[in-house]
């Protein structure tokens, strides 16, 4: 009894100490020694070396430094891998191929790397100078392998119809560890919705039912913490369709369902849909309550003048052989007679271009007899003409314009006005002040009277008797004498 006692007293007290030891190197004491690890979980590749960092320092005066790395898994007690004072490296002889250290450095090395691994490293430093200071830290270890690439399968691997077929997307993987598995559509995460889950572990697609909208590209994306890889874009087979059916046309104007062609003109209809796979098309006309297919395919080609009623009624329907849905397009065709008249006109009108040209042509030459209107006045010359001057009378005054010679240009000149041939009476002119037969008459136009004082040598010149005969035929005419008496 009194031996049991011993050696349960004696038990607790080794487990105090180790517990105490335990607590001081993870602990460790802070006066001017510091550990420290750039991270304190670390991630290797299983086979490959792997590298544990560790740095410290301290301020004080060093006499022996002492390392020691300890490894720990869950629930057990930590085991002495290796350690060193000041250079020399004292390793378990367990592990002494396994694990490396190059003191001073603290920094471990472990190669190669195994599962067996796993777990918690511990480093303690211990500095020997006036007194003892010790530190330590902890890294966590975790080994893995890296992923291979990942393959999706699709079921069923036909396709699916859509609001029919469900289809299901399976990730599959042949290598690495703790795998986290995330599916993608277009590039974008795929998260769970009304028609959409996942399975347990993530690497299941379900899809339920499919729809137009389930189509993408899908592709899986498996990571773990030494790796992640993708697998390559699938495109899901998924049926649908058709969906808006349309007609369209090269020629012709559209208002809603009705097509307005001209008579001459061939226009060609074109149908369309959304839809997989590809819909077959067929044209349906409708004449007198009577309807009957006149061709098959996307296109139709109707010549007006073939046509003999000048509103017909027309169908597209389109069919999906696989989703077994079909949809109709109706539309009318108006034929007019606009046609008609272009095709009557057609050698008869003119270009555009030439039409252009003729009106301005037509401006140009309208400004230039503006310009020539306004600068020149023929309508002056209109008015004398109409005024009864005869065309000699302007030859003759042309003939003393004084162009020759200054010396023949010399004299006094007068107005003198004509009598009013037909008796309307008009405002008298003003008289010169030098002339006494003119004043008091009624005048109609205006002459004019030269009176000339020429050198007695000038006076037998043949021109001025030429002169002066006309001026006096002019006042024997209008009643007038002549100013100087000689004429």
């Amino acid at each position: 009894m009194g031996q049991d006692a011993f050696m349960e007293s004696f038990s607790s007290t080794v487990g105090g100490f180790q517990c105490k030891i335990y607590l001081l190197l993870l602990a460790g004491a802070c006066s001017g020694l510091k550990v420290t690890v750039p991270s304190h979980t670390v991630h290797g590749i299983r086979g490959q070396a792997l590298y544990l960092p560790v740095h410290y320092g301290f301020h004080t005066v060093a006499s022996d430094i002492q390392i020691i790395w300890l490894f720990e898994r869950p629930h057990t007690m930590p085991k002495y891998l290796l350690g060193s004072v000041n250079k020399s490296v004292v390793p378990d002889l367990e592990y002494q191929h396994k694990f490396t250290m190059m003191p001073p450095n603290a920094s471990l090395l472990i190669n190669p790397l195994q599962f067996t691994d796993e777990g918690n490293y511990i480093v303690k430093v211990n500095i020997q100078g006036n007194g003892t200071l010790s530190a330590s830290q902890k890294i966590q270890v975790t080994v893995d392998d890296p992923v291979t690439k990942p393959v999706v399968q699709t079921q069923p691997s036909s396709g699916a119809v859509e609001y029919v077929g469900n289809m299901t997307l399976t990730c599959l993987v042949e290598g690495g560890t703790r795998l986290v598995y995330q599916w993608l559509k277009n590039e974008r995460p795929v998260h769970t919705s009304s028609t959409t889950s996942f399975s347990l572990q993530n690497n299941t697609l379900h899809i339920a039912p499919v729809t137009k909208e389930d189509i993408g590209n899908y592709s899986c994306l498996v990571k773990n913490p030494v790796s992640e890889m993708e697998s390559d874009i699938i495109m899901p087979t998924i049926y649908y369709g058709p969906y808006g059916l349309r007609v369209n046309s090269d020629k012709g104007l559209k208002v809603g369902e009705v097509f307005t062609v001209d008579i001459g003109e061939a226009i060609l209809f074109y149908c369309s849909a959304d839809s997989y796979p590809p819909n077959t098309y067929s044209w349906i006309q409708r004449t007198d309550n009577t309807t009957y297919v006149i061709k098959h395919g996307p296109r139709l080609e109707v010549a007006s003048e073939k046509v003999g009623q000048k509103t017909t009624d027309y169908m597209c329907c389109a069919y999906n052989n696989v989703t077994g849905r079909r949809d109709e397009a109706h539309f009318t065709v108006i034929i007019t007679s606009v046609g008609l008249e272009k095709l009557a006109q057609k050698g008869k009108s003119l270009s555009p271009l030439a039409s252009i040209t003729g009106i301005s042509l037509f401006l140009i030459i309208s400004m230039c007899l503006l310009f020539l209107w306004k600068k020149y006045q023929p309508y002056k010359v209109i008015k004398q003409k109409l005024g009864g001057r005869p065309e000699t009378e302007y030859r003759k005054a042309q003939t003393f314009s004084g162009h020759e010679d200054a010396l023949d240009d010399f004299g006094i000149y007068e107005f003198v006005a004509f009598p009013d041939a037909s008796g309307v009476p008009r405002m008298p002119s003003r008289s010169a002040p030098t002339s006494d037969g003119v004043s008091g008459q009624d005048l109609h136009s205006t002459i004019y009277e030269v009176i000339q004082h020429i050198p007695a040598q000038q006076q037998d010149r043949p021109e001025f008797k030429a002169v002066y005969s006309q001026v006096n035929r002019i006042t024997a005419w209008t009643g007038l004498t002549s100013r100087d008496g000689k004429i």
